[in-house]
């Protein structure tokens, strides 16, 4: 007799015949609670998901994908699809339907002569960055290390480079994709252009990209960067420095500004920086900064540009239940900073982040309408990352960012996607967006008309 697999409310009966066949189509393994590895691939970068798929299928090639597409489809199953996994909102993983896992698809070719990279949608940053600084090439990732290529560029792609090279989506060439109806499809400024101009920035709303082509830069292989420690007590006349001089950085410097703690627990403010410029200049560039008040520790100077991609790993680990709230700022007025500061002093767990990213130069240079990603002004994406480690303790810590958000949102103008969390609502989503919004629900209407890739920060299709 044919057992069935349980299915909630929304998932249809699966049999195992039917199971059975779809696995045999696939290269790579099919999972199913219970399975050895499963729990393993259900697992992303927040601790606070915990949802159970009733399949993922670890696809190896773009045949897999349109195997798990056209399968999903087929039996009417709710999808989700990870790269990196490392969104805070764990869109990757669905909740009795199929999620279609793309981590092991890890290919990356670069061409050191036409300066490009070909990158599986399996790949996260690290790896990108030592296989093109092999060749002392680069391109703008984002600003953890085990961020995946394919969410961060998806949804726009804010990092270290963005002020000399632009966003992660300015730099992609060209994308082969696999749509809702399984079709295969290349995306590019000649190719399905619509397809192409919503998918930098637009997300993974209008498939599932199984291989990207980015245009590289020569970078470092040696940057100066690193961070300038203050204690707490200074944060308010730190904050203000850091407003004057970020706002009039040139675009080979750039620089954040972090509430966080040391590793022994210590609270501090730090002033985070990456010149891309000839290190002697950029030495006479970050003077002022490095002698402004009575810093803690200096801890700038020359590194290796990986170093630099990767030094912010440790404030954001993996496996840690965490909560997030986000939103663009075009002014740092004083009372929005003393208000940050008194929310950051009364957080509720030490793991707990609030951030600046310093957005200028190439990637505000591109027109709002170039691309599905229009938040193009000079501003700062300023980001409140609740973190802790005891589960029983998350209403505590959620209840706090919520509130610092309250309290500082009438100063924000609009959202990075990327930075949303699952309770974000859809008027969230289209500020993320704004005048590109309503052409990015008419592109969905065309390749994706059902709706059929919806677990994510979603556009509706379009009337």
């Amino acid at each position: 007799m044919q057992t069935e697999m349980l299915a909630t409310a929304s998932t249809p009966v699966l049999t195992d015949t039917v199971v059975a066949a779809f696995k045999q189509s696939l290269k790579g393994p099919l999972l199913r609670t219970g399975d050895a590895g499963y729990d393993e691939a259900r697992t992303v970068w927040n601790a606070m998901i915990d949802r159970r798929p009733a399949l993922i299928a670890r696809c190896t090639d773009a045949e897999d994908i349109v195997c798990a597409v056209n399968f999903a489809r087929a039996q009417d199953l709710l999808v989700s699809v990870r790269g990196g996994g490392h969104n805070v909102a764990g869109k990757a993983v669905c909740e009795g339907g199929l999620m279609i896992d793309l981590s092991l698809m890890k290919g990356i070719e670069v061409d050191p002569v036409q300066r490009t990279a070909r990158v599986e949608p399996g790949v996260i940053w690290s790896e990108m960055d030592q296989a093109t600084q092999a060749h002392g090439l680069a391109t703008t990732g984002g600003t953890v290390s085990h961020t995946g290529v394919a969410g961060l560029t998806l949804g726009g792609g804010l990092g270290w480079l963005l002020a000399t090279h632009g966003l992660s989506c300015d730099n992609l060439l060209t994308a082969e994709m696999v749509l809702a109806d399984g079709r295969q499809v290349t995306a590019s400024d000649t190719e399905h252009p619509d397809l192409f101009w919503a998918i930098r920035g637009g997300g993974g709303n209008f498939g599932i990209v199984t291989s990207f082509q980015f245009c590289l830069h020569p970078v470092g292989p040696t940057v100066l960067g690193g961070m300038v420690l203050h204690p707490i007590e200074d944060a308010q006349s730190v904050l203000r420095f850091y407003r004057e001089f970020s706002a009039n950085s040139p675009d080979a410097l750039t620089v954040y500004a972090g509430l966080i703690s040391t590793p022994d627990g210590q609270p501090v403010v730090a002033l985070i920086v990456g010149w891309f410029g000839v290190l002697e200049e950029g030495e006479q560039v970050l003077a002022p900064l490095r002698s402004f008040g009575s810093p803690l520790a200096d801890l700038v100077g020359p590194l290796p540009y990986c170093q630099l991609q990767s030094m912010l790993d440790a404030a954001a680990p993996f496996g840690l239940p965490r909560y997030w709230k986000s939103g663009y700022f075009k002014a740092l007025p004083d009372d929005l900073l003393d208000s940050i500061v008194a929310h950051a002093i009364a957080r509720t767990s030490p793991f707990s982040v609030i951030i600046f990213f310093h957005m200028h130069g190439a990637a505000t240079q591109v027109p709002t309408t170039a691309t599905a990603f229009g938040h193009r002004e000079d501003q700062w994406d300023f980001d409140i990352i609740a973190q802790w480690t005891d589960p029983a303790t998350a209403n505590e810590h959620i209840a706090w960012a919520r509130n610092f958000w309250q309290a500082v949102a009438p100063f924000s103008t609009g959202v990075y996607v990327n930075h949303l969390d699952a309770d974000d609502q859809a008027a969230r989503v289209q500020s993320a967006y704004g005048v590109n919004y309503e052409r990015l629900a008419a592109v969905k209407r065309v390749y994706d008309p059902t709706n059929f890739f919806r677990l994510n920060h979603n556009i509706a299709p379009s009337a």
